[in-house]
């Protein structure tokens, strides 16, 4: 399910900036510069739906053959814990936020690029996966910016 986005919601992939500024290049072929932003632009696609391009940005030897995104979470938030690159290896750490049907949860994963013919590819990643329970005056996981105490609480 591909969702169309305006030109003043910000990206999903909650940087400070609009779809078309932000990843809509990299879903439309441009190589990522770095693994963060191939991650970003991954998480974007998958608030979107764009599974050809999480496919194509998936390394040829842990890809799957098909991916099948009915049923995934409902994205709200990604969070950056740590990131680097050192060659052509690198390293994300982040912490993805969705909502469930009576709260929250979060899928944290330390993820694994690799860059080839400059353009870096997702390869692998150890997951985990938990409830998520926001304290009244944290930011709420919904993205809206607001304590949650005034926002979905």
């Amino acid at each position: 399910m591909t969702t169309e986005l305006d030109d003043s919601r910000p990206c999903p992939c909650n940087r400070v900036r609009r779809y078309r500024e932000c990843c809509e290049p990299f879903h439309q072929g441009n190589p990522a510069p770095s693994p963060e932003t191939l991650m970003r632009s991954r998480y974007a696609a998958f608030v979107l739906g764009l599974s050809g391009y999480l496919l194509a940005t998936w390394h040829a030897k842990t890809r799957p053959d098909e991916l099948d995104l009915d049923g995934t979470p409902a994205w709200t938030m990604l969070q950056i814990l740590s990131s680097g690159e050192q060659g052509d290896k690198g390293q994300v750490h982040f912490r993805a936020i969705y909502r469930t049907g009576n709260g929250w949860g979060y899928l944290e994963e330390v993820s694994e690029f690799c860059r080839e013919g400059g353009r870096w590819y997702y390869l692998s990643g150890n997951t985990s996966e938990g409830a998520l329970k926001p304290g009244r005056n944290e930011p709420c996981p919904c993205g809206s910016g607001r304590k949650y105490k005034a926002c979905c609480l």
